[in-house]
């Protein structure tokens, strides 16, 4: 009969315990957390929606394809805008490169360009330059290149840092050779002017 009355004094002292040793944990647990200041706002990009809604664009967009003759193409861009009644679509901070069949590497980068849908052509503005793993570095104020095919031409006259020496020309191209389609010929034409600098040889 006593150990009933000892276990029933037990089951209330604990039934009065145990919830205020749970109160005192969690107040405890409150008093150390990290106070919450509700004057700190969430932050928000800081996007001017109307001015999005009036020209729509996009980030860092990427693009990545293969020309008809085999060489893959990737472009990048810091910013895009879609094609809209009587403009094409056009983007900035440009970067492509083109890798050739053969193993050519050629990376072109521009200000500015205009994608021509109906003429599947990219056309590059400002502060162009396209270089090649051969040594070739040309630099132009315009560039168009070819979506479809494997072509790249100046629309401007180009400046050259060869490994031969110094060229100008009124223009140049970058093909598939006719005569060896496994082969691609960059070719300068147009009032050319060589400066030759035996230095740049190889021994």
């Amino acid at each position: 009969m006593a150990r009933l009355d000892l276990h029933s004094r037990l089951v209330t002292w604990l039934k009065v315990a145990l919830p205020l040793a749970a109160l005192a944990i969690l107040s405890t647990l409150f008093l150390l957390a990290d106070r919450i200041d509700p004057t700190d706002a969430i932050p928000y990009a800081d996007v001017d929606v109307e001015d999005l809604a009036r020209d729509p664009r996009m980030s860092s967009p990427t693009y990545a394809g293969a020309t008809s003759d085999g060489a893959g193409i990737t472009l990048s861009a810091t910013e895009a805008r879609p094609a809209t009644d009587g403009s094409n679509a056009a983007a900035s901070g440009v970067a492509a490169l083109l890798e050739t069949p053969d193993g050519q590497r050629i990376d072109i980068s521009a200000d500015q360009a205009e994608f021509d849908s109906a003429g599947q052509k990219l056309i590059l503005t400002g502060g162009v330059k396209l270089t090649t793993a051969a040594g070739y570095s040309i630099e132009t104020d315009g560039m168009q290149a070819a979506l479809g095919q494997t072509r790249v031409e100046s629309i401007s006259p180009v400046q050259v840092t060869a490994p031969f020496g110094q060229l100008d020309a009124g223009n140049f191209t970058l093909s598939q050779d006719a005569n060896d389609p496994s082969a691609y010929l960059l070719v300068f034409n147009n009032r050319v002017k060589l400066i030759y600098d035996p230095q740049r040889q190889d021994p």
